[in-house]
């Protein structure tokens, strides 16, 4: 039986009202805990509140003191850019970690759910636990170290100059996920290019480089992305194991948000400072983008 024009527009108009019906509380939820406080924030980097007062309108003042007259800002910046330099390492860290577990190895599932383990623990419980390992007195990495290089190893997290390469070498036990990625890529790609290679006499080198990366490059440009944003948003290490010391060593650009806002009140800078941080990261991540076009390859895509 043909439906009529008319019975099947009210169909249609009946099938959208249960679409939004259906998906209204998703709707409210994305206005009221998303779009709500984003736009709020905005409003409130133009103004000074301590939430106790009422608002006062200060226009760009803000935004001015931050960049001429806050020295904090340019010291947390600064720390928070030296820790993302270390995303490369990462990145690459993760996808040594992968090739590894891509072999065909006996007990390759358990070796890989134990790399992938930590990356599921709790911030707070892995902060901890960092903190018994660079402990300078009593902790395991110095007492590796003097046991089989007999070296005194530095104060880690009390030392200015150790305090982001410790924080460093603690984001390399999170890899676990960037190495599921990997492993997922790796798998994909197809043996019978590889065999190609082996006809025209390629090497594992040669296979390596002009197979496995082009073929993988879409995974790395994730991970990269995603590392990237995740680093300028690093809080929970610093606020559980340094609060920002040693001498604002470790004074992360979200930790100093966090005590402008819930120690100091100051909630129109501290939407400032959150505004501020939502442009550097979106244009760190236009510029990725931007250069994938070089190096990142898409099957079926011609070349």
């Amino acid at each position: 039986m043909i439906l009529s024009d008319r019975k099947l527009g009210r169909l249609t108009k009946k099938e959208i009202k249960d679409f939004y019906l259906y998906i209204s509380p998703w709707l409210i939820g994305l206005i009221v805990f998303n779009l709500g406080p984003i736009l709020a924030s905005l409003v409130l980097s133009f103004t000074e509140w301590d939430i106790l007062s009422p608002l006062r309108f200060t226009g760009i003042q803000n935004y001015l003191s931050c960049f001429f007259e806050d020295p904090l800002f340019r010291k947390s910046l600064w720390v928070t850019v030296y820790y993302v330099l270390s995303v490369p390492l990462r990145v690459l860290f993760g996808l040594l970690v992968a090739l590894l577990l891509n072999q065909k190895i006996k007990a390759v599932a358990l070796f890989r759910t134990i790399y992938y383990l930590p990356s599921v623990i709790s911030g707070v419980a892995v902060a901890l636990l960092w903190l018994w390992v660079f402990n300078p007195e009593f902790g395991l990495l110095n007492y590796l170290l003097w046991k089989f290089f007999h070296m005194n190893g530095p104060a880690w997290l009390f030392d200015e100059r150790w305090v982001i390469p410790s924080f460093i070498i603690m984001s390399l036990w999170g890899v676990g996920g960037n190495m599921v990625i990997y492993l997922a890529a790796l798998q994909g790609v197809p043996t019978s290019l590889y065999e190609a290679a082996e006809i025209d006499g390629a090497n594992s080198w040669i296979k390596f480089w002009k197979i496995t990366i082009p073929m993988i490059s879409p995974a790395i440009l994730f991970n990269l992305v995603m590392a990237t944003i995740n680093s300028f948003q690093i809080f929970t290490p610093g606020f559980i194991m340094t609060n920002g010391g040693p001498n604002n060593a470790s004074l992360f650009y979200v930790l100093y948000l966090y005590r402008n806002a819930f120690q100091y009140f100051k909630m129109g800078y501290a939407s400032t400072l959150a505004w501020i941080l939502f442009v550097i990261i979106f244009i760190c991540t236009l510029l990725i983008f931007k250069s994938s076009s070089r190096w990142v390859f898409y099957s079926g895509e011609a070349r």
